[in-house]
């Protein structure tokens, strides 16, 4: 079928995008897409408009994230495209689906380093699953079909299409409708799901590794069943916590940075380790430590959705191409109880997790312990928590119980300033739900203005700022490698709760752990963003390390 009707290259783009399902993009602004901000115009999409193109894609990275399906950013071309690249690295580490749009010099122009001109597809090839640009106004369909076809297909990711100037401002009539993206099952054959349950029962110390992108609420429920059936301990990959519900009895951790020590010797230990969507990255680990590179001593079976990715830097025993989020149904339903019992391994495994959940006490009238362990007593259990890079998130990993998925939204690429544009979108995708957004005072300052889209939005998010003064994170490495000599990590912070209040928002300073509830509820009931400034001890480095005693 084609479209008769005479339009511009931005309308023919937007229209593009709601056959493929979108109905809110963010953007921020620039001449080289004035048609496709046209084509924005008395649309149906919803248009969020950043502060910076970090913030946008960052966005785009946590929507795509909440809902499983693309998110979407348009930035300009030269600095407003390396300004977004950040959250395109974010989007190919996490295995999200996402398509930024980038304008760009006009095609006449191309190869003179014309105003702002950058050749996008030698930039954004090591961060993007695929990269084009499009030079014809009828082919536009095509090409955004095709982005949302690799965005979602096989391991998640970021896709990037740039639009030259004057294709967007051309005129087309007969433009062919592609409907949207039609995708793969992604199931597992039989005899892998058999091969899996028979190497898994016969186990005496299994355990599971979960992680990667694709999942969704009714995968992570049957992880649970499947778990119960088999008499599998579970733990989280990187910042995937929330991939069970962490009250569950075969929840054991967080496979991460600052794991548990005693977790970590029982991944050693495992005989089988099943890692079911996560890429057994740096992180996951422990620095390529916790399994042995190339062959692990463990026997390993991976899931994984991306050939190329098995085999990478682990030969497993077993290999299956899948999708997690569809073998894990597969494997639930097949489950069975093991040949051999082992409910002493799995409930040993619980029980070293329930200890690393007691508070550890750390110096200061204001503690983070104490922070995280009153979100747990009185948030709902289907809060959003988001967070970037920062000593601070240890807390929250180590403390917080995510009851629900997609709870958690932080950055497996460790990428700072995540948090509060995270944020943002999931409040805008879901504002029946709370979202609290934890930073650091460095974190924080890598997004801090994008704080003016949720008020200009009535996104009323929660913003707590651990405030020590300092890029934490980094000074605790300095006090590691080279004590006592503390270089480029000290800072001087504005008011961040006149901050909240110059923009309209609700503001306030917490000290003290008993001022802290009340400034919460406080915050709750503003009706409006608040930001809480937590002036924190700069003593407390970690949960387990200060400054003076590393």
């Amino acid at each position: 079928m084609s479209d008769q009707r005479l339009r511009h290259g931005g309308q023919v783009l937007v229209e593009a995008l709601e056959a493929q399902g979108i109905e809110r993009v963010f953007c921020v602004p620039g001449e080289s897409y004035l048609a496709a901000l046209d084509g924005l115009y008395q649309s149906g999409v919803d248009t969020i408009v950043a502060r910076h193109e970090g913030g946008a894609s960052m966005m785009a990275e946590a929507d795509g994230k909440l809902t499983g399906h693309p998110g979407v950013a348009f930035v300009t071309r030269g600095p407003g495209a390396t300004n977004a690249s950040c959250g395109v690295h974010v989007a190919f580490q996490d295995s999200t689906p996402m398509v930024l749009f980038i304008g760009q010099v006009a095609s006449d122009q191309r190869d003179r380093e014309a105003f702002q001109e950058v050749d996008y597809r030698a930039m954004f090839s090591p961060l993007a699953k695929w990269v084009a640009e499009i030079d014809r106004v009828d082919r536009i369909p095509e090409y955004v079909s095709h982005a949302f076809h690799v965005a979602q297909s096989g391991r998640p990711g970021p896709v990037v299409l740039a639009l030259p100037e004057d294709m967007l401002s051309s005129e087309a009539g007969a433009v062919p409708i592609v409907p949207a993206a039609t995708l793969p099952s992604g199931k597992a054959a039989e005899s892998d799901v058999a091969a899996i349950l028979d190497t898994l029962a016969s186990a005496e110390r299994p355990l599971v590794i979960v992680g990667g992108g694709g999942w969704s609420k009714e995968a992570a429920g049957a992880l649970g069943e499947f778990a119960t059936k088999a008499d599998l301990p579970v733990g989280a990959s990187f910042r995937c916590q929330d991939y069970l519900d962490n009250r569950h009895s075969s929840y054991i951790g967080d496979i991460g940075i600052g794991i548990n020590p005693k977790l970590a010797e029982r991944v050693k230990s495992a005989d089988v380790i099943l890692s079911l969507g996560a890429r057994l990255g740096e992180m996951t680990t422990s620095g390529y430590s916790l399994l042995t590179p190339p062959v692990s001593e463990q026997t390993l079976i991976h899931v994984h959705a991306d050939a190329a990715e098995i085999g990478r830097v682990y030969r497993p025993r077993l290999a299956v191409v899948a999708n997690a989020a569809e073998i894990v149904h597969q494997l639930a339903d097949a489950a069975t109880a093991p040949d051999t019992p082992r409910q002493q391994w799995t409930r040993e495994a619980r029980e070293d997790y329930e200890e690393w959940q007691q508070p550890q006490d750390t110096p200061g009238s204001l503690k983070m312990e104490r922070i995280i362990a009153h979100l747990n007593e009185t948030l709902g259990d289907d809060a959003i928590l988001t967070n970037g890079a920062g000593n601070y998130s240890a807390w929250l990993h180590r403390y917080y119980r995510y009851r629900g998925w997609r709870t958690q939204l932080a950055p497996t690429s460790g990428s700072m300033g995540y948090g509060l544009p995270a944020a943002i979108a999931a409040k805008l995708r879901h504002p029946e739900r709370e979202v609290v957004c934890l930073a650091g005072d460095g974190c924080f300052q890598m997004a801090m203005q994008e704080f003016g889209v949720a008020c200009q939005y009535g996104a009323n998010i929660i913003v707590l700022v651990s405030n020590n003064g300092m890029y934490g994170t980094i000074r605790m490495h300095q006090e590691r490698t080279f004590p006592g000599r503390p270089s480029a990590t000290r800072m001087v912070n504005p008011d961040f709760a006149d901050l909240a209040r110059s923009y309209g928002g609700f503001g306030a300073t917490v000290t003290s752990d008993d001022d802290f509830p009340a400034a919460l509820l406080a915050a709750q009931n503003a009706g409006v963003p608040a930001i809480l400034d937590l002036k924190v001890d700069p003593q407390a480095l970690s949960p387990k390390m200060t400054l003076t005693s590393p």
